[in-house]
Order: C-alpha cells, then sequence, then structure tokens
C-alpha cells in the first residue's frame, strides 16, 4: 500500500529596489509625499448559523443533521430516556426515511483500501442503520457515538478491513455477544431448521478487498425460525432486539438483510430497517409479502434469486457492560 504525501510550497515576497541618486548637481524641488492609502479592512466572515433551538432540532431527521447537530441530539436522548430499549426504538424511528445505499462504509481515511468513510449520517444500509442506531442508544456525545460505532463494526474494536464483523452470523453477531444474545435456537424449538455455513475469509478478503490473509476456514451450525412462524416468534421480543432475514439459494443459507425489532402503538412487534428505496418501519406479514412479491415477480422474469427462509432472532442483554476496545496495533512498515 503506498502512502499519498503532501507537498507544500511557501511562496517568498521580494523587497522593492532603492532609486539611484540622480547625477546632476543642481538642487531639485523635494518631491512631495505620495498619499497614503487608507488601510483595507478585511472582509468580515460570515457569522457562524445560530443553532437550532432543541425543540426544533427534534423534529429533524437525523439523517438531515450536521454531526454537531447529532451530538446535541444523543445527549439530549440520553438524558430523555433513560431505557435503553425506548431510546433505540425513538433514535431508530427519527431515521424513518433515510435515503438507501448499499456498500455504504469503508475503513478511509484509516486505510487506503478503498475511499468509503467511516461513518455516514445522511444515508445507510441495512447493518450501518443498525450499528449507528446502537452506537448513537449507547452514548453521550458526539465522540463517544463514534468511538462506539467502532467498537460494534469491528472485532474488539480495533479498525481494519480485516477485523471488520463482514459476516453476520459468525462476526457481527459472535463479536457484539456483549449487546445481544441469539435466542433463535430458544424460538425455532427443539425441532427448529438450521444450516451450515461455511466462511473462508481469506479468500473473501483477498477478492474483496485485496488484502491477504491467513484467517482459517471456519464453520457453524445456524438455527432460525421459518418465515411461516415469524409472528409467534417475535411476540416474544421487545423493543432493540435484532433480527437476521435468513435467505437460501441453491441449498445455501445466510443472512441476508438485518433491521430492529420495534413495537407499536397498538403492541405489535414491527420490522424497522434500511430497504431500497429508504428506512422504513413495517410489519414482518408486510416484509413477508413484499418479499414474497419480489421473488414471483424474478420468477415470473426467469431469474432464479434468492429466496426467504426465516428469520435469526438477538435479543438484547438486560445488563449491558460494554467492554473497551484492544489497542488499536501500530501498522507494519511499508
Amino acid at each position: 500500500m503506498r502512502l499519498a504525501s503532501l507537498l507544500f510550497i511557501a511562496a517568498l515576497g521580494g523587497c522593492a529596489t532603492a532609486p539611484l541618486p540622480s547625477p546632476v548637481p543642481a538642487p531639485v524641488p523635494a518631491p512631495l509625499p505620495a498619499p497614503v492609502a487608507a488601510p483595507v479592512a478585511a472582509p468580515a466572515a460570515a457569522p457562524a448559523p445560530a443553532p437550532l433551538a432543541l425543540e426544533s432540532l427534534l423534529q429533524k431527521p437525523i439523517y438531515q443533521m450536521t454531526p454537531a447537530e447529532a451530538g446535541r441530539y444523543i445527549q439530549h436522548m440520553h438524558q430523555a430516556e433513560p431505557d435503553l430499549r425506548k431510546r433505540i426504538a425513538a433514535i431508530g424511528r427519527q431515521n424513518i426515511g433515510q435515503p438507501y445505499k448499499l456498500n455504504l462504509l469503508g475503513e478511509f481515511p484509516y486505510q487506503l483500501h478503498d475511499s468509503l468513510p467511516m461513518f455516514s449520517l445522511t444515508e445507510s444500509d441495512c447493518v450501518v442503520f443498525a450499528e449507528h442506531t446502537y452506537a448513537m442508544a449507547l452514548s453521550r456525545s458526539w465522540e463517544e457515538f463514534f468511538w462506539m460505532l467502532q467498537r460494534i463494526r469491528y472485532k474488539d474494536g480495533v479498525v481494519g478491513v480485516a477485523s471488520r464483523n463482514h459476516y453476520t452470523e459468525v462476526d457481527w453477531n459472535i463479536n457484539n455477544n456483549w449487546l445481544l444474545t441469539d435466542v433463535s435456537a430458544v424460538l425455532g424449538g427443539a425441532t427448529g431448521p438450521s444450516y451450515a455455513l461455511t466462511v473462508d475469509r481469506a479468500r473473501f478478503l483477498k477478492t474483496r478487498h485485496q488484502t491477504d490473509s491467513t484467517l482459517p476456514v471456519q464453520i457453524s451450525r445456524e438455527f432460525f425460525v421459518p418465515a411461516d412462524q415469524v409472528n409467534l416468534a417475535v411476540a416474544q421480543l421487545r423493543d432493540g432486539d435484532l433480527v437476521n432475514v435468513i435467505s437460501t439459494r441453491k441449498g445455501e443459507f445466510w443472512a441476508s438483510h438485518v433491521g430492529l425489532v420495534v413495537v407499536g402503538a397498538d403492541g405489535r412487534r414491527n420490522f424497522l430497517n434500511s430497504a431500497e428505496p429508504q428506512v422504513r418501519e413495517e410489519s414482518f406479514d408486510a416484509f413477508v409479502a413484499r418479499t414474497r412479491a419480489r421473488e414471483q415477480r424474478n420468477a415470473g422474469a426467469g431469474r432464479t434469486g434468492q429466496q426467504l427462509a426465516g428469520f435469526k432472532f438477538l435479543r438484547l442483554n438486560d445488563n449491558i457492560v460494554v467492554p473497551p476496545a484492544l489497542p488499536q496495533p501500530r501498522p507494519g512498515a511499508l
């Protein structure tokens, strides 16, 4: 990896040369003094816009906030809503309507393997939406939010493409077990379905990120709740729990989408998620129907794509203790 170098150029101003004395001995009248120009005042800087009143800020979607406004909002929510579950739901709903964009974040400028930034307020994909919502709800300031976001996005909070939680089931869910606990096997019952998941991180990192790694191949057994039993399962969940949507194609299963459980005013459990074209809150029945309709359209067009199989569910822990991040290792010599 090459490091870009910066070139600084200093502009030097020269002095005017003094005039030579006249060769004529006769006296000459002294020249009149040159008029002195009045000093020109530098243009006044435009005054910074006054910060929004809190009442106005609370009416603003997070995706339209500046980082400074988001920091004020985070601080307010930590004080105004002491219940973490309700705070997660409120913050997530404050982003309803946020535009969707896939593959949004990277490690720039910490690493140069891509040009994607480490956070985004203006847009989200499904994982970015969940991570930002949890990080904001667990924080009291912008600075704490940014730290918490990296603690959630990366194994042990160590920033880097190789330590990012790329795989939902065996990276994100496992490395964030201090925050959430997988209860899919419990909700699915003793005879519930499961699938074997094989993860080759070294091949993935080399293919997708041109990054060498010696990480071994991992095989795990993952349990899930069938799609036709989703309402029985979510009835046992609460605000702030995590949803993994499980899809299948050609006999292989994987988590293809994530979102949050939120409780509606009628007590019904809804699915709050970021998907094309924007963040929305919908019932699980509506999500299943929308997904099945897309599958039928694809089949009618002769495209055999992925199929909805079911859901994994992770319950927000009751007594959350955020573990410290490991020290960021010093990058090796180039």
